[in-house]
């Protein structure tokens, strides 16, 4: 299990023209999952980006987490994390795990984060989304998760 994360002033996901999920100030996750994914990674990445101190502080020191500041985290499926593109033009997506691992994994991830009582806005599972974010910094990470 991977995210893509970015510390973001907002950010917000349409579909078909409706605003599905929608945050101010906090994080926006792109969360890639393998079919060897569960429990562990899931609060490992959750802990990971509830106290990541990549906000900045009165100094203006990365040194809060999105707990920290009571922050947003917008939390969107995305299959391509996992899209491997060393070998020819057109990238491979063997290691994403299938819709029937992935959702399930996805809303226990989302539900785990909802547990912060932090706001917590997602996009919707296997539909193509408009992702607009405005990138605070800009401070974008990728976290895996340990297997």
């Amino acid at each position: 299990m991977r995210v893509l994360v970015q510390r973001v002033s907002r950010a917000s996901v349409t579909i078909e023209g409706e605003v599905v999920g929608a945050i101010g100030q906090g994080l926006l996750v792109l969360l890639g999952i393998t079919a060897s994914d569960g429990d562990a990674q899931i609060e490992f990445l959750a802990e990971k980006l509830l106290g990541l101190r990549i906000f900045p502080d009165d100094e203006g020191k990365m040194n809060r987490s999105v707990r920290d500041i009571g922050g947003g985290l917008l939390v969107v499926s995305q299959f391509t994390l996992y899209g491997d593109c060393r070998k020819g033009r057109r990238p491979s997506f063997i290691d994403a795990a299938p819709p029937p691992i992935s959702e399930p994994l996805y809303e226990r991830f989302v539900e785990r984060l909802r547990r912060s009582e932090l706001e917590v806005q997602t996009g919707r599972f296997g539909a193509m989304m408009d992702v607009e974010l405005v990138n605070d910094g800009p401070v974008t990470l990728m976290i895996e998760a340990p297997a």
